[in-house]
């Protein structure tokens, strides 16, 4: 299996992993911070949903600009403190998954020629097509773990029985 293979497998299994562990979660607990300026779990899930069209942008850059530049992302620099606790969290679930297949589809489409696309990055030494897409799958799995966490949070209520029909 080569490395796009193995990046575009990744990327396709972070909605499989990720929207049933947030139904997991007590309703009443879903917009609970942890602590102040801590992200809840609610704002972790729509967040990626974000952060998928984020990175279509990215890659439309990429394969379409001779010498692209990547301007960095920071949520908590970039937009107001409360901005995802006003998304609906079932519809930026399924924008995340829907976008994310497109994406997977799209990705498996590409040549090895654009495989070899690299960018300017404001924050990194290097950014390549390849780095960009691990990116993606490392966030999903960051924010994954994140909601976790707050799933198992010894002073919240305990998570939801794991539906396995999702």
């Amino acid at each position: 299996m080569t490395l796009p293979e193995q990046l575009i497998d990744a990327l396709e299994r972070g909605p499989e992993i990720v929207i049933p562990m947030v139904h997991q979660a007590d309703p009443a607990m879903l917009k609970r911070r942890p602590v102040p300026g801590k992200w809840s779990i609610h704002e972790h899930a729509c967040h990626l949903a974000e952060a998928e069209k984020l990175f279509r942008r990215r890659l439309d850059i990429m394969l379409s600009q001779e010498k692209p530049v990547i301007k960095s992302y920071d949520p908590g620099r970039d937009d107001p403190d409360d901005a995802l606790l006003h998304v609906d969290l079932e519809d930026a679930l399924a924008r995340y998954r829907d976008l994310r297949l497109k994406l997977v589809v799209r990705l498996r489409g590409l040549r090895d020629s654009d495989w070899a696309r690299t960018a300017e990055h404001d924050e990194y030494n290097s950014y390549s097509l390849p780095t960009m897409i691990r990116h993606l799958a490392l966030h999903d799995f960051f924010h994954a773990y994140r909601i976790e966490e707050l799933l198992l949070r010894r002073d919240w209520p305990q998570p939801l029985p794991l539906r396995l029909e999702e």
